[in-house]
């Protein structure tokens, strides 16, 4: 409940058109200082259980161990952790691009959910809590790999877990 907590005072933050990328270049040792937020640690945890639930939490676990023993000592990048979920996917996935779509905007997606009869469309957008004029830049590009998981009954009688990558602005 506490790191719920963390994640609404978070997403707040980051809903705001002044917020900053989890990911970006930096100059000066006050801007690594800057760097060591609620963005970078919570919304950051954030994403990492979101890349959990839609590998399942072996694929996950197994992403780390790689990356952990193949950086066993040394120094790392973001991107050295999302190299070891590819290898560990096969290239099923392109978690790299994935998560640079979470890392390297700011602010997060507003999805919509529409159903028609047996039909779902989903749509996305960047989601702004409040317009700060002085503050304002178009992120009418802006767009996630958003993964979505849902249930079903299709599955003899039982529910079971579908997944689906929202990669454009909207789909079926």
């Amino acid at each position: 409940e506490g790191f719920l907590n963390l994640i609404f005072k978070a997403m707040m933050k980051d809903s705001l058109n002044s917020s900053r990328p989890v990911s970006s270049a930096v100059q000066s040792s006050e801007q690594i200082e800057e760097m060591f937020d609620a963005l970078s640690y919570i919304k950051g945890a954030s994403l990492l259980l979101m890349l959990k639930h839609y590998l399942t939490k072996d694929v996950f676990q197994a992403g780390v161990e790689v990356y952990l023993h193949n950086h066993n000592y040394e120094s790392a990048q973001s991107d050295d952790l999302w190299d070891s979920m590819n290898e560990i996917t096969n290239g099923t996935l392109d978690v790299k691009k994935l998560m640079k779509t979470w890392i390297l905007h700011k602010g997060f997606p507003l999805v919509t959910v529409v159903r028609k009869g047996k039909t779902i469309s989903v749509q996305q957008e960047k989601f702004l809590y409040r317009m700060e004029t002085e503050n304002w830049t178009s992120d009418a590009s802006y767009l996630w790999d958003i993964p979505l998981t849902y249930i079903t009954s299709s599955c003899n009688f039982t529910p079971c877990t579908n997944a689906y990558l929202l990669d454009q602005k909207s789909g079926m």
